[in-house]
């Protein structure tokens, strides 16, 4: 009864968080990109009707910059909630974040998908992207790999997911309080709020491999 407390607890606080990460990444997008957009076309317009060739250069350089930073925001906007992970599923969803990873880290990801895919709920498609995506953060900060590899093995019955980075590894027993482990305790909390699971395995000098599963039935 206490196990089970604590984990409708920890459902809760996660459907929390993943709401109000939905309304930031939407305001970003909707509502902050938007206001940019605005500003840049009023500045367009100003160089347009700028006569001053240093006037005119000044407001290009503003315009230039207002652009890097709409490009940012809407980065992050999908970085936050990827609308193709609520409209396509989750194998285009993490596709098309990997090509936002790669562009970001330079960090070539081979993601490779065998079995037919099937439907995933989407409490539990958030929760398995969510852990692929932590993974390939910690990956980027820790693993020192220019090479990641990601298997979708579709069952009848479960999801297998293998996330490989052939970086140092590291060893767990040496980082049971440090933020990594805070993160690999979080994917597993995660995938056991589904039903599923995941699993954390490295050696130093070989890599890290991470193994997630989830119930399709």
């Amino acid at each position: 009864m206490v196990l089970q407390s604590k984990q409708q607890i920890s459902s809760y606080i996660i459907d929390s968080q993943e709401a109000e990460i939905k309304r930031i990444a939407l305001e970003l997008h909707e509502g902050i990109g938007q206001n940019l957009y605005s500003i840049l076309t009023g500045l367009q317009f100003v160089e347009s009707t700028a006569e001053e060739p240093h006037m005119k250069n000044y407001v290009r350089e503003m315009e230039s910059l207002i652009e890097k930073t709409i490009q940012e925001i809407r980065l992050l906007s999908v970085e936050l909630h990827p609308p193709a992970l609520i409209t396509l599923g989750l194998l285009p969803a993490m596709k098309s974040y990997i090509k936002l990873y790669t562009s970001t880290f330079g960090i070539l990801v081979d993601i490779e998908s065998t079995g037919r895919e099937t439907a995933i709920v989407e409490r539990n498609r958030i929760a398995v992207f969510r852990v692929c995506q932590e993974a390939l953060a910690n990956i980027a900060k820790y693993a020192d790999t220019s090479h990641v590899k990601i298997n979708f093995n579709w069952q009848e019955t479960v999801l297998n997911i293998i996330i490989q980075d052939f970086g140092k590894g590291f060893n767990p027993e040496e980082d049971e309080e440090g933020s990594r482990s805070l993160g690999l305790a979080g994917m597993k909390e995660r995938m056991l709020l589904t039903g599923g699971e995941a699993r954390i395995s490295s050696k130093i000098g070989v890599g890290t491999s991470i193994e997630i599963s989830l119930p399709l039935k």
